[in-house]
């Protein structure tokens, strides 16, 4: 995970003989620079040059840019910063036993039980794949592991907390989110155990690796810089978007309720943005309706580029391609009809 940069010193190739290459000093004699430090150098750069240069006048479209991309990464960097540590705590603490114990046998009952758990197990995208894993390899429903799957990161407080900060004012878009991301985790368990075939499902149970707090700093620290990229991602795409695209073009497609949805439904899944940021993200595309903004947020955290790369290394591609696709119209689906109904 960290990038080295080591620099040697070669024989001369005149005045120094061969020598036999010599074993390596057991000394700390280099000092590698982690990529941990690089983000969190380039995020305080960021912070530092934008307080430095506040009386800068520039041009009108960059203060613009500048402006939103740091009010997205500033407003979600705490919330995603407590989620990655809460999932790295339950990843390296919890162990999987306990929720397989919870959980009843019968398909119709563990599925709106692990879709719950969410509530009370929070955690990211890619530690929520590899826990449904182990526990479809222990003899779990898969049906309640991929509910469980969908809900953990989607509808856990942290999420729901960011997501009253980065909509102020608007309680009704908590609630919908919380129903619509629930509804689509339930529903796609329900689905999976009436129309899914053992032989498209074939978890790799992942290795046992560290335990405790080894595992804790290396899940936080993985959590932490993959998500961390994706919102930088997405807050230049957020600023770039009202900034570089036209108003009127994004009127246009605001004015089209379906088009509007399908358009930040899709852009989710290509930004890949961590579920404790994705609300800031959202809130910073204000041309869009606010049942399509509902669509990114119940979308993202289910079906993204990241999320089907690592299912199908998981469970196979031919599980992945059909449950992401059956998720991602749920999910759609499930964000619209609550929309209309709360919004």
């Amino acid at each position: 995970m960290a990038d080295e940069i080591t620099v040697e010193a070669l024989p001369h190739p005149i005045t120094e003989p061969e020598r036999e290459p010599e074993a390596e000093p057991t000394g700390p004699a280099r000092h590698p620079i982690g990529s941990l430090g690089v983000l969190v150098g380039g995020m305080l750069a960021v912070l530092v040059g934008r307080h430095v240069l506040g009386d800068w006048t520039g041009p009108a479209w960059l203060e613009a840019w500048g402006a939103v991309f740091v009010a997205v990464c500033v407003q979600a960097l705490p919330f995603l910063l407590l989620g990655v540590v809460l999932s790295a705590a339950i990843a390296a603490f919890v162990p999987a036993r306990l929720l397989e114990r919870a959980l009843p046998r019968n398909p119709l009952l563990a599925v709106p039980i692990a879709g719950a758990a969410g509530v009370v197990l929070p955690g990211c995208e890619c530690a929520s794949v590899p826990v449904a894993g182990r526990l479809i390899a222990r003899g779990v429903a898969p049906a309640a592991a991929l509910a469980f799957l969908l809900s953990s990161p989607a509808v856990n407080p942290v999420v729901l907390v960011a997501t009253a900060v980065a909509f102020r004012g608007q309680p009704e878009l908590v609630a919908a989110r919380f129903i619509a991301s629930l509804a689509t985790a339930v529903v796609m368990g329900l689905l999976w155990s009436r129309f899914g075939r053992p032989e498209w499902l074939r978890p790799k149970v992942p290795s046992s690796g560290p335990t405790g707090w080894p595992a804790f700093r290396a899940s936080l620290e993985h959590d932490f810089l993959h998500a961390g990229g994706f919102l930088v991602i997405g807050g230049m795409t957020a600023a770039t978007l009202n900034v570089a695209v036209p108003r009127g073009l994004l009127k246009d497609l605001a004015g089209l309720p379906g088009v509007s949805v399908l358009v930040l439904a899709a852009l989710a899944v290509l930004l890949a943005v961590c579920s404790e940021a994705d609300a800031f993200v959202a809130a910073g595309l204000t041309s869009f309706s606010t049942t399509a903004k509902l669509a990114f947020m119940v979308v993202g955290p289910m079906v993204d580029a990241k999320l089907i790369a690592l299912q199908a290394g998981t469970f196979g591609r031919a599980f992945a391609w059909r449950f992401c696709a059956a998720t991602f119209v749920v999910a759609v689906t499930a964000a619209t009809l609550t929309g209309r109904w709360l919004l």
